[in-house]
């Protein structure tokens, strides 16, 4: 059966429209083994489905937060990117690892929603008579080996006067819970969004306990103090205090204000229906947006506004 001319062309025209009608989107994440790339993943999918399609997200993978705010000075368009919100306020400034580095670029960065924050796991065996971070001292530790965790891990034993007190186990991390079983430690330090997949694993096979700091220690840290609530890990009923280095997605003024409203919008109104999936999002509120230390994108404001969320004075 042949088809007139003019409707094969009508066909042609309106598959044109919709292929135009595509938002595409790079998400620069992190290294392909951790649980943010996971999350860049969720929230692609997550996306393309709030949007029925019309919001497409390619996943990069990425060596980390630096190389993702290098990369915001040289890429156009709707590039998004997760980073602490303290790097781009450095990187702004030309200092600490973006000294002599600096580039006027980086003042067009604008925020656009939280995600997951890296948050610290003090986890003992719960044979292991640790009541308290005072309580550590002999005992012994896997922290791992240049991460996030390990440098945050060893950064408190000293700021609570224990280093030199805890023995650090000459592990990597991914040995931890099989080592905690085995009793060749007392207890690892992780950083991840929680619930935490390895401290989940460790609960589930040990009994456990999750170390609480107090007010004096968190200051002391000088991170953003974060609860994880009882009932999160198994055995660990109580909630517990720690701290946290928020981690926000980013653009650029390169994306113009609508994609950034419906980019927003649509990760807002999916972050349920990813936390069904994946118990991480659903300690991602809309208060985290005080975290933000930067300015938002206009369409993300376009959306708060809407939506009655309360933004940081500054940010917009």
């Amino acid at each position: 059966m042949k088809f007139p001319r003019y409707l094969l062309a009508a066909a042609l025209l309106v598959s044109m429209q919709s292929a135009g009608a595509e938002t595409r989107v790079t998400y620069k994440s992190a290294k392909s083994t951790s649980s943010y790339y996971q999350m860049g993943v969720q929230i692609a999918e997550a996306l393309k489905a709030g949007s029925d399609g019309e919001i497409i997200v390619t996943v990069e993978e990425s060596q980390g937060s630096v190389q993702n705010v290098m990369e915001a000075a040289k890429r156009g368009g709707n590039y998004v990117f997760t980073t602490p919100p303290a790097l781009v306020g450095l990187a702004q400034g030309g200092k600490a690892m973006f000294e002599g580095k600096g580039d006027p670029a980086f003042d067009n960065i604008r925020a656009l929603f939280p995600i997951p924050s890296l948050t610290m796991h003090f986890v003992v065996r719960e044979d292991a008579g640790v009541e308290t971070f005072a309580d550590l001292a002999g005992k012994t530790m896997l922290i791992g080996k240049g991460s996030f965790g390990a440098r945050e891990g060893e950064k408190y034993f000293g700021l609570f006067g224990l280093t030199d007190q805890v023995k650090l186990a000459d592990l990597e991390l991914d040995n931890a819970v099989p080592a905690l079983k085995n009793r060749q430690i007392d207890g690892f330090v992780t950083a991840g969004s929680w619930p935490a997949p390895n401290v989940i694993e460790a609960a589930a096979s040990t009994p456990v306990k999750l170390l609480s700091l107090d007010d004096e220690q968190v200051a002391a840290t000088k991170r953003t103090r974060l609860v994880i609530p009882g009932g999160t890990y198994a055995g660990v009923d109580g909630d517990v205090v720690t701290t946290s280095l928020p981690v926000v997605a980013h653009t650029t003024t390169d994306m113009d204000d609508e994609t950034a409203y419906q980019i927003t919008k649509t990760y807002w109104g999916q972050k349920d229906a990813m936390g069904a999936n994946a118990a991480w999002w659903n300690g991602v509120t809309g208060e985290m947006l005080s975290n933000v230390t930067g300015k938002l994108h206009p369409g993300a404001v376009h959306y708060y506004q809407e939506a009655g969320i309360e933004m940081p004075e500054g940010s917009y």
